[in-house]
């Protein structure tokens, strides 16, 4: 009488009505809005995330920008120190060289003073003992005393 695909076509009828009875397309539904809910928060999430991401890396970055224009700030600082530094170092070297050069030239001017004193003094010395010896040959007595000492003494006087 019947056939076994109308068997078959009427048990998958009955099977769908209990399916419908039961409420199974019901529960089909929710479960693919509860999958469709969740994939929906976790691109939500996904784009929360990627937003603080970005957030985040402009932050690093205007952080890196300003800690670039700090070292910028830090190197040319330092180079203005050290060229100060520098500069104020030779100045220092310059006014040493220059008060040694002055101190040198105040020693040599006392040593040449001192050298033509000396030499003054010498040649005093040597006047007087070349004029004692000559007077002691050609006076004689007690004038001859008293004129060798004053003119000793007068030497003297006049040399030194």
């Amino acid at each position: 009488m019947f056939e076994a695909e109308f068997w078959v076509a009427v048990a998958f009828l009955l099977f769908v009505l209990l399916l419908i009875y039961v409420g199974a397309h019901k529960k089909v539904a929710e479960a693919l809005d509860a999958r469709s809910a969740k994939i929906k928060a976790e691109l939500d999430e996904a784009a929360r995330l990627r937003e603080e991401a970005e957030k985040l890396l402009a932050e690093y970055k205007r952080k890196q920008a300003e800690a670039e224009r700090e070292a910028a700030a830090i190197v040319t600082e330092a180079r203005a120190e050290a060229e100060r530094v520098v500069a104020e170092s030779k100045a220092k070297m310059e006014d040493f060289v220059a008060r040694r050069t002055k101190l040198a030239e105040t020693k040599i001017g006392q040593a040449e003073a001192q050298a033509l004193a000396d030499v003054r003094a010498a040649a005093a010395d040597a006047a007087v003992a070349a004029a004692e010896k000559i007077l002691v040959q050609s006076a004689k007595g007690k004038v001859a005393d008293d004129l060798i000492t004053r003119g000793i003494a007068d030497v003297k006087a006049k040399l030194n």
